[in-house]
């Protein structure tokens, strides 16, 4: 009798196991689900009550900011720093080693500021299909699914230090709106989704709307935030690059991407952070630069890289070259690919 209790207890320690093995296996199938996470109905999406403090608190900014979990810009780009007129503080990381983690250690391959005619609102950093992409602060997951705009995969974070940061491009994702996440977490794969010809990760850190050059707060190099007090004003906007050791681009992995579809300017909208009109001039006898137009081309079933290196007169390895691919990729019908 006593080795029968024993071998019953044992079956039911380890059917408990299993259920609870089981369990966490489908929690962590959320991440694979639309289903988003609860949040308090009364959350208004502010994490930062002193920054929302500064800014609510002068009314010439009249900025809005929701917690809208549908559209990559929650404001509708419609706040701008034209008026602003002071210098707000907030901290980007109380311990520097521990609030921030650099979303993926790569080289970088494209700067903030404008880029073949249109601003380029981020900066690029290479990686490989399925590399893992980790949150840069910690935060609330505000937004993440597949956008139409040219982001593809895009996980969007509303951080404690009133920032948000975006992240593009991913193959897949691992977070769900609502979720919180901390500084480091893994939030999606690289990917090579969207407007986008070569994996790579296209990241933008974004103040109300506004977009902020990542270069001005993050040492790259380093991989860490420069000053954990951050000074907004109207020059931290412009779309130059920071005077002080630039991260070097490695040209021959250049990438474009198309901006939301709700991202286009307006008349005396924000563009880098400055009202402008959209009315563009040009100067008379001023000698403009032509660039080559580029060529894609749409994969089809039977296609191979050598047969359409082949037909449109290209080598092999200029081919993987373009699109930041190697020779063992395996081409997915449907996808576009460039071609010159």
């Amino acid at each position: 009798m006593k080795y029968l209790y024993i071998v019953v207890l044992v079956l039911v320690t380890f059917s408990s196991f299993a259920q609870n093995a089981k369990k966490r296996s489908s929690d962590d199938l959320i991440f694979e689900s639309d289903e988003d996470f609860t949040l308090e109905n009364n959350f208004d999406g502010v994490l930062n009550f002193d920054v929302h403090k500064q800014v609510s608190s002068n009314p010439n900014l009249n900025f809005s900011q929701t917690w809208d979990t549908e559209t990559c810009f929650s404001a509708k780009k419609r706040n701008s720093f034209a008026n602003v007129n002071d210098t707000l503080w907030l901290c980007v990381g109380d311990t520097l080693n521990e609030e921030f983690k650099i979303p993926f250690d790569g080289y970088m391959t494209s700067h903030y500021g404008p880029r073949h005619g249109r601003a380029h609102q981020g900066v690029d950093i290479s990686l490989k299909t399925g590399d893992l992409v980790g949150a840069a602060w910690s935060g609330k997951v505000r937004y993440a699914k597949f956008n139409k705009g040219g982001y593809g995969n895009l996980v969007v974070i509303r951080h404690y230090n009133g920032l948000e940061t975006f992240y593009a491009h991913l193959s897949k994702l691992l977070v769900v709106p609502n979720q919180e996440v901390k500084a480091g977490d893994i939030i999606g794969l690289g990917g090579n989704t969207g407007h986008s010809f070569g994996a790579h990760l296209h990241f933008e850190v974004r103040f109300y709307d506004i977009p902020i050059n990542p270069e001005y707060i993050i040492d790259f190099a380093n991989k860490n935030v420069k000053d954990e007090n951050l000074l907004v004003h109207k020059d931290l906007f412009k779309s130059k690059n920071p005077t002080t050791n630039p991260v070097k681009v490695n040209d021959t992995e250049h990438e474009d991407e198309f901006e939301e579809l709700d991202n286009s300017v307006e008349a005396i909208d924000v563009l880098a952070g400055v009202a402008v009109s959209t009315v563009k001039t040009e100067e008379p006898n001023k000698s403009v630069p032509v660039r080559e137009a580029r060529r894609y081309y749409k994969v089809r079933n039977g296609d191979s890289l050598f047969k359409i290196a082949k037909n449109n007169g290209l080598t092999i390895d200029k081919l993987c070259q373009l699109n930041g691919i190697n020779q063992s990729k395996t081409l997915e019908v449907g996808v576009t690919i460039r071609v010159k």
